[in-house]
């Protein structure tokens, strides 16, 4: 279901009635008759919806996580923000960039169209931009033939399955990050059939190097041994670029969760 599909018909609707209410319908009743309930239900809640579109459209968006492929950052449940115009203003419904503000960095948390299929949101983390060459082998990152920055940071308690896993502090950029992994365990990466520009990428039985092609991006969850993310489905264009997630605003499991995160 598209969502902002439907909320823009519901402003269309709701604004026609406003418009026929305010110049054609009030005209011509009695000043002290008020409006049928019918217009109080549809004219009357234009306003309240015509801003909910603008916030959701040009600001931020909310969305709620489904899976733990972003543990141990973000959780099952976590309603998170998602600003919507940090990597430029796009028109909503056909998500057109009208003014560029700026470029996802490595280390962003990025809401995306799913590239095999555009109607559904996936949330990973993006650890390469255009021209990088991104390696996974055996539980490690490497970015431009450098190591990313790993080291052992405590256990995480996974609430749902009552255990205990190592998790580690990484490094991409300039910015630290939780990840869950097993450094030195094999990969064994199943790429899709195809996917666009899958020659770009070389898979064997321990890794997967590939080279980002200019306006794609390479994103991996932070839990990287159960994410299904671009080792296996491909880059994600510019153009399915929702924005930056960056703001729990409520876990109704925890509320101790609010707050931002990285």
């Amino acid at each position: 279901m598209n969502f902002s599909l439907i909320l823009f018909f519901v402003v269309l609707f709701t604004g026609a009635m406003w418009a026929l209410n305010r110049w054609v319908w009030a005209p011509r009743r009695d000043p002290e008759q008020s409006d049928p309930w019918w217009v109080d239900y549809t004219a009357g809640l234009f306003p309240v919806f015509f801003v909910i579109f603008l916030l959701r459209s040009f600001v931020a968006e909310p969305f709620r996580i489904p899976s733990g492929s972003m543990l141990p950052t973000l959780l099952i449940g976590d309603l998170i923000l998602v600003n919507k115009y940090e990597y430029g203003i796009r028109l909503p419904v056909i998500h057109k960039k009208i003014v560029d503000m700026g470029q996802p960095q490595r280390g962003d948390v990025v809401v995306f169209r799913y590239p095999p299929d555009p109607s559904l949101d996936y949330i990973k983390r993006l650890v390469g931009v255009p021209g990088d060459k991104v390696l996974w082998r055996a539980g490690s990152l490497s970015v431009n033939g450098k190591a990313v920055d790993l080291r052992a940071d405590g256990e995480f308690f996974d609430a749902d399955r009552l255990s205990y896993t190592k998790q580690y502090r990484e490094k991409l950029s300039d910015r630290e990050h939780l990840v869950l992994t097993e450094p030195g365990k094999p990969s064994f990466v199943h790429p899709m059939d195809s996917f666009k520009q899958k020659d770009l990428c070389r898979f064997d039985a321990d890794s997967v190097e590939c080279v980002v092609p200019q306006g794609h991006y390479f994103m991996m969850g932070d839990n990287r041994d159960n994410s299904l993310d671009s080792r296996f489905w491909g880059f994600v264009p510019e153009q399915n670029i929702v924005g930056r997630a960056f703001f729990i605003w409520m876990n109704f499991s925890d509320l101790k969760r609010i707050g931002r995160f990285y």
